[in-house]
């Protein structure tokens, strides 16, 4: 018997990711399970880019505004509890679909998580303390000077990564990245990963409009009604942070948006730098439903040949 197929659709924030996902299930009969760090939280719909009613409507979906903001959910969580819906799901589909652009998340589900040091609560406390009084820009330049490596690559806007690949550093006095094995762990199916990007220019330009988009829809009024959660792990994010700095009075509210389109690219860019480190990964542009289909089918085959 065939193995079941997880179909894992990655690539840069704004480049088509969810509407080609939607594509892909329904011509898979599959579910889609997100992969996505902050489309799990509840009231966020706006600035983390959730389906709309009319695409969840359209194929089942996991992991969308399934925990409540004030709720930590690490990669570690996200890995045990995606596998456990994924024992379900497999039970009655051939194949699932997880789509989303966090990579860490990507990782635990499809080879799992690296067995890091374990936190030292007394540094632990310390950092915590630290990060609160320095911000997490200058974190983020600490872990520059401990491992330039991993600084290249992590979200440099999510505080809990900065703070424990610091943390790591310190402990262990190694670089994070040395100590991220990469050792594949067993998984109970065969995973197909399909990158999704545009080019430069036209994924910039993407990215912008999508944003202009985002400030109609009641971005703007979702971050006010965030600003009592805004230091939690879940608002760190690109969005929310350049509004919050907006009703402190420090920036005006077009150079928040601004900021916004502008914290928008380089987040895709530091994305597009994660996965294109994969070569598992086969790129198409988000109008290329068939070609991925044929793609996945394709590899489908080629794995059933070996089993």
């Amino acid at each position: 018997m065939n193995r079941k197929l997880l179909i894992v659709i990655v690539g840069p924030t704004g480049a088509g990711k969810t509407d080609l996902s939607i594509r892909v299930a329904q011509r898979f009969a599959a579910p889609i399970l997100s992969t996505d760090s902050r489309q799990i939280y509840r009231g966020l719909p706006v600035g983390t880019a959730q389906p709309s009613a009319e695409q969840l409507q359209a194929v089942e979906h996991h992991f969308i505004a399934s925990h409540d903001v004030a709720q930590e959910f690490s990669c570690g969580a996200f890995e045990t509890a995606a596998l456990s819906l994924l024992d379900e799901l497999f039970r009655s589909h051939d194949a699932v679909v997880a789509v989303g652009g966090s990579g860490l998340y990507v990782r635990a589900l499809c080879e799992g998580m690296d067995d890091l040091p374990q936190a030292d609560a007394a540094l632990r406390s310390r950092l915590n303390e630290e990060l609160a009084r320095e911000g997490v820009e200058a974190f983020a330049e600490r872990l520059r000077q401990l491992d330039p490596a991993y600084y290249e690559v992590v979200d440099r806007q999510n505080p809990a990564r900065v703070l424990r690949a610091v943390e790591v550093c310190l402990q262990s006095g190694r670089p994070f990245s040395e100590q991220r094995t990469g050792t594949r762990r067993n998984r109970p199916f065969e995973a197909v990963k399909i990158g999704v990007t545009l080019p430069r220019e036209e994924l910039y330009e993407r990215i912008d409009r999508r944003v202009d988009a985002m400030i109609d829809a009641g971005l703007e009024e979702e971050a006010r009604r965030m600003l009592p959660y805004r230091n939690l792990n879940a608002l760190q994010t690109v969005g929310y942070k350049e509004f919050f700095d907006y009703f402190d009075g420090t920036i005006s509210r077009d150079e928040a948006i601004e900021r916004i389109k502008r914290n928008s690219r380089r987040y895709a860019k530091r994305q597009l730098t994660w996965f294109r480190r994969d070569p598992e990964i086969r790129w198409f542009s988000p109008s290329e439903a068939d070609a991925v289909a044929a793609w996945i089918e394709t590899r489908r085959a080629a794995m059933a040949a070996h089993l």
